[in-house]
């Protein structure tokens, strides 16, 4: 892997996201000018930050090289280090904002990562700074869309070229052979459902202009981040829980299948059978909480508050319009409900987290396969996805990554354990961060904080982010000795 090109490439990554620090800057500069005496350190915190992102970027860019032929290696290398190194100059306006440098890369890495785990328990700021949490957010599901199903479907990464393949139904209108043409499709159908949900929340829900623009930002990248304290409870409205509720389940669904069914064959999206598991899941989840909050009477309310909390977690969005580890009405048996939703997660081609509710379906088919192959061991019994026999090595992979996110939820909830978090916290914090989900349970729940955490867990917890949201093998495949044994800079090798 040669670190010119990919931190070349990186820097040219930097440079085009210089921009996205401008509207919190005009923002901040405009509530300034109108008396806001807050604002003056945020414009110049947005101010420092495009500077500096700018700057390195045109740096990081002068190592590039001549040769753009990228191994595969080196591509993964700038899809793993373009997500830290964002997230340190994501970080700059919050450390400028008084936070402390752990807890702003915390903050940052959460939002590019759509997980909405967050440390903030003060929420008296400014607009300006919670307008760059939602941005964050709303840019990492840009390009988590354009990552898992345009470039790694062409590395074949965790068996991603059988869910994105082009001979499938669901893609062939969208993914195109132009990588540039493929993302622009995804991100316009994005950025339209983003616009039809702030307009929907102002004039349907009643919610604030300001706080309208901040979730539709935040519910589309499958992000969770509020300017309320308490969530969405915060604005005791149905109508506003009914909106989320469905584009929190768009937000869930592979972009690149809705998108032909919305342009002109509707019917092949009921007939994908990853999204009937993802739908079956949600409304087995709803039900159950729903039965078991309101003890076998089911009512409106409890069948809302169902969905909602179903839909917020098995699309790893993680909003809450109840505190479901405080409520008294909310026992282990509804919250196991949840943790089902937790663990199934959002289809692939979403911006949910997780190791993808078609993994899980095919690992349960191939556990099944093997069972029947036990009385039948002369049988042919081949797994199919979308009309299409699944070859052996990516179904390997698929059940290699998520054995590696078993494996990881494990690692990474005993490193909890071991730093002081209790059993409940430890677990749960594992799952909702590796998982991208947000909130766990006990003191990290939805109405809690990462805050009281010590700074070793939120190390490892930023870590567990950003290998989540990428997928694990994409970082764990960097770690491998072929790899580390062909470091060079330009045309040489490192020297020991």
């Amino acid at each position: 892997m040669r670190f010119a090109l990919v931190l070349g490439v990186i820097g040219k990554i930097l440079r085009i996201y210089s921009v996205a620090f401008i509207p919190p800057l005009l923002l901040a500069t405009f509530n300034a000018y109108n008396g806001i005496e807050s604002d003056y350190s945020a414009a110049i915190g947005f101010a420092v930050a495009a500077a500096a992102t700018l700057v390195c970027g045109f740096l990081l860019n002068l190592t590039n090289e001549k040769d753009q032929n990228f191994r595969r290696s080196e591509a993964l290398g700038v899809v793993a280090g373009s997500w830290v190194v964002i997230a340190v100059f994501t970080a700059i306006p919050y450390v400028m904002l008084g936070m402390s440098n752990l807890d702003a890369f915390f903050e940052s890495m959460s939002g590019l990562t759509t997980t909405g785990a967050t440390v903030l328990t003060d929420f008296n700021q400014t607009q300006s700074f919670f307008l760059w949490r939602a941005m964050s957010q709303w840019f990492g599901g840009l390009g988590v869309i354009a990552l898992f199903v345009v470039i790694l479907p062409q590395l074949g990464v965790a068996g991603r070229q059988i869910m994105f393949a082009e001979s499938s139904d669901a893609t062939t209108d969208v993914v195109s052979p132009s990588v540039r043409k493929s993302a622009r499709n995804l991100w316009l159908l994005y950025t339209g459902l983003t616009g039809l949900e702030m307009v929907l929340l102002k004039f349907v829900g009643n919610m604030p202009t300001f706080d309208s623009v901040c979730h539709a930002l935040t519910t589309m990248s499958a992000g969770g981040f509020s300017p309320n304290p308490e969530s969405i409870a915060g604005y005791s409205s149905p109508a506003i829980e009914w909106i989320l509720i469905g584009f929190m389940i768009i937000s869930g669904m592979s972009f690149p299948l809705l998108y032909v069914g919305l342009r002109r064959r509707p019917k092949a999206i009921f007939r994908d059978g990853e999204f009937r598991f993802y739908m079956g899941a949600l409304l087995f989840a709803a039900l159950g909480v729903a039965l078991v909050i309101s003890k076998g009477l089911l009512n409106i309310e409890s069948i809302r508050i169902g969905l909602f909390q179903s839909a917020s977690l098995i699309s790893s969005t993680g909003f809450a319009s109840v505190d479901y580890v405080n409520d008294a009405s909310w026992t282990d048996q509804a919250r196991m409900f949840l943790i089902i939703a937790m663990l199934v997660g959002g289809c692939a081609g979403s911006a949910a987290g997780g190791p993808k509710a078609i993994r899980n379906l095919l690992s349960l088919k191939y556990m099944w396969a093997e069972l029947t192959r036990t009385l039948h061991p002369r049988g042919v019994l081949p797994l199919r996805h979308r009309g299409k026999v699944i070859p052996n090595n990516a179904m390997r992979s698929i059940l290699n990554l998520v054995l590696c996110y078993i494996l990881t939820y494990l690692v990474v909830a005993l490193l909890l354990v071991a730093f002081g978090s209790n059993f409940v916290t430890a677990f749960s914090a594992s799952l909702a961060c590796v998982g991208n989900i947000g909130p766990g349970f006990d003191s990290v729940g939805p109405m809690g904080s990462f805050a009281e955490i010590g700074s070793a867990s939120k190390v490892v917890l930023s870590i567990g982010m950003w290998m989540g949201r990428l997928e694990l093998v994409t970082i764990l495949a960097l770690l491998h000795p072929d790899v580390l044994r062909h470091l060079r800079w330009r045309g040489k090798f490192f020297k020991s």
